[in-house]
């Protein structure tokens, strides 16, 4: 068993290796190690403040895919989880003592998204939302968009999207898309300036780029609304209306997002300009399971959704298991598109994690380990790039 008492001799005998070997030891950890090291000593702080070790360090990062979810539970503190694709168990990021700088003891926070060091917030009750930089732990309070204060409900997973700057990564750029007096409008704020605007977009002419961010602002059974704008400031957003016609029975129903109980036999799960179908069977009252699953991306043109691919049958064998309740998010990046699955059986949680590479049309299941969800809520969930030591 390890003491208190062993470490500081751990410690002393780690620091008398070459610098090189333990360059290449910490290059090896996650981010959230690599900040607790920091503290053992002087040594270890000077390497990991060194100019060339951040710097490939990044680079080594930059490839990486967090996932992160928010739990909370009645009358206890908040935490938030981190899971790289590249690791092998999940890390307590430690947000809460960063978020009480701001936020009034009995305030209900949500986790909104994040890119980089960057995470946001949304505060139901004041209706106010906040940046938090993990690395610097400055935390400042976003002004109000120019559609006015907004409850934890009007916030999509799939609406929205944050940009780090490539310059620096201490600013960025919140875009969310919104039907705004029934046209679909593109919102923007840029921390350098600490500014709102927006943008109504216009109908798109041509055929989709490739490198369009998009954001959904509506989705429903027949077709969606969503913004496509490329990731430069101040670019044109155009709007793009997919249609979709459901396979099968047409009185199937229709959940968007998220789904309960035992009423809705097919749930959809939009994100970076595609669409998830989940088609699930009743097992009694209460309880489902996965049946098929299926990915559509966005046509050419934008008029319709294609179907891309159907996950096979022996991953839905190893996947699917009851629950009561079901919600989902998806990222695309580099041709892979990925996709979690947060299904709740009687205050017990499962987190599916998705990948399919279209480019070899191959499906790909990672396990993750237990992260001792039980009895707590889910108060937020998404992907994000990869975590950097600038």
């Amino acid at each position: 068993m390890e003491t208190h008492r062993d470490l500081p001799t751990k410690a002393i005998s780690f620091c008398l290796l070459p610098s090189e070997l333990i360059q290449y030891i910490i290059l090896q950890l996650a981010l959230p190690e690599i900040i607790r090291l920091k503290s053992v000593n002087k040594s270890i702080f000077s390497i990991i403040s060194d100019g060339d070790f951040v710097r490939n360090y990044n680079l080594q990062s930059s490839s990486a895919t967090w996932l992160f979810l928010y739990k909370k539970r009645w009358r206890r503190e908040a935490i938030l989880y981190g899971f790289a694709d590249c690791s092998n168990r999940w890390f307590n990021i430690l947000i809460s003592d960063l978020l009480k700088q701001v936020v009034p003891p009995c305030e209900d926070v949500y986790f909104l998204t994040a890119a980089g060091n960057i995470f946001l917030f949304a505060l139901n009750n004041s209706q106010e939302v906040i940046s938090v930089d993990i690395m610097t732990r400055m935390v400042k309070k976003i002004p109000p968009s120019p559609l006015g204060p907004c409850g934890t409900s009007s916030w999509r997973r799939s609406g929205m999207k944050l940009l780090s700057c490539p310059c620096n990564s201490e600013h960025f750029r919140f875009l969310f898309a919104e039907l705004h007096e029934s046209r679909p409008t593109l919102f923007e704020y840029d921390s350098r300036v600490e500014r709102w605007k927006f943008t109504q977009a216009r109908e798109v002419t041509q055929e989709l780029r490739d490198d369009f961010i998009f954001l959904s602002a509506s989705n429903g059974r027949n077709g969606s609304v969503i913004i496509g704008v490329l990731s430069q400031c101040n670019s044109s957003p155009v709007v793009i209306r997919p249609t979709f016609i459901t396979r099968g029975n047409e009185e199937d129903r229709l959940a968007v997002g998220f789904s309960w109980g035992n009423a809705i036999d097919l749930l959809h799960v939009y994100g970076d300009g595609n669409m998830m179908t989940i088609r699930s069977d009743k097992v009694n009252k209460t309880v489902r399971k996965i049946k098929r699953i299926e990915l559509w991306g966005l046509s050419k043109n934008g008029r319709h959704w294609e179907f891309v691919s159907r996950a096979p049958n022996e991953l839905i064998d190893k996947i699917s298991k009851p629950y009561g309740a079901m919600m989902g998010c998806m990222q695309k990046t580099q041709g892979i598109t990925r996709a979690i699955l947060m299904t709740n059986l009687e205050g017990t949680w499962e987190t599916i994690w998705l990948s399919y590479n279209k480019r070899d049309n191959r499906w790909v299941w990672l396990p993750l380990p237990d992260c001792n969800m039980k009895g707590s809520n889910l108060a937020g969930v998404t992907f994000s790039s990869g975590l950097t030591l600038s």
